[in-house]
């Protein structure tokens, strides 16, 4: 393992409780003059629903990126700006947002914070899902996610807003209990 890799693993760790005003800044910044700004108070109850599934990129006590997942429903998704607490018991889990900071992209960290939510997803869950906004579908797709174009999101999402899930990757081919219906937000 390269040494800039263990320097991506050692500074990508779970959230804790005085990571979230830094996170909020940095999803402030990401997502300035858009819609798809939540405020902290919503992000806090994400990471309250799946503490262990939520991470941030610490650069010497400062936030420069962040994941948040949480389980949720197959085809569905949770609301922006609005609190979600309850945890849902699904075999999916949702990614809700990953943002690095403007200025620490291209360094690989948002490939550590996939990995290690991967990691985290591999003994419990079948699926990752999230909503690419502001067309990142492509991104996604590259990385094999598969678009589900019949799942209708709101406006808040964005107009390019496309639901997209992946079966976890290395769990190996067991097959899903879950099955593949379209609860209301679809077309």
């Amino acid at each position: 393992m390269s040494r800039e890799r263990t320097g991506h693993d050692e500074r990508i760790r779970p959230v804790r409780a005085g990571d979230w005003p830094g996170i909020a800044l940095v999803e402030a910044a990401a997502y300035a003059g858009s819609s798809l700004t939540e405020g902290r108070a919503a992000l806090e109850s994400k990471g309250r629903a799946s503490p262990d599934t939520c991470f941030v990129v610490d650069l010497d006590g400062d936030v420069a990126g962040y994941l948040l997942a949480l389980p949720y429903p197959r085809f569905q998704y949770p609301p922006l700006a609005r609190a979600d607490e309850p945890a849902h018991d699904a075999r999916n889990l949702h990614l809700h947002d990953l943002v690095v900071a403007h200025g620490h992209r291209g360094r690989g960290w948002g490939r550590g914070l996939l990995d290690r939510l991967t990691a985290a997803a591999r003994p419990r869950f079948e699926h990752i899902s999230l909503v690419a906004v502001d067309g990142m579908a492509a991104f996604w797709a590259a990385h094999g996610y598969q678009a589900h174009p019949r799942v209708r999101l709101p406006e808040s999402y964005g107009e390019n807003a496309v639901y997209m899930s992946i079966a976890v990757p290395g769990r190996g081919s067991r097959p899903s209990k879950e099955v593949a219906r379209f609860p209301c937000p679809v077309s």
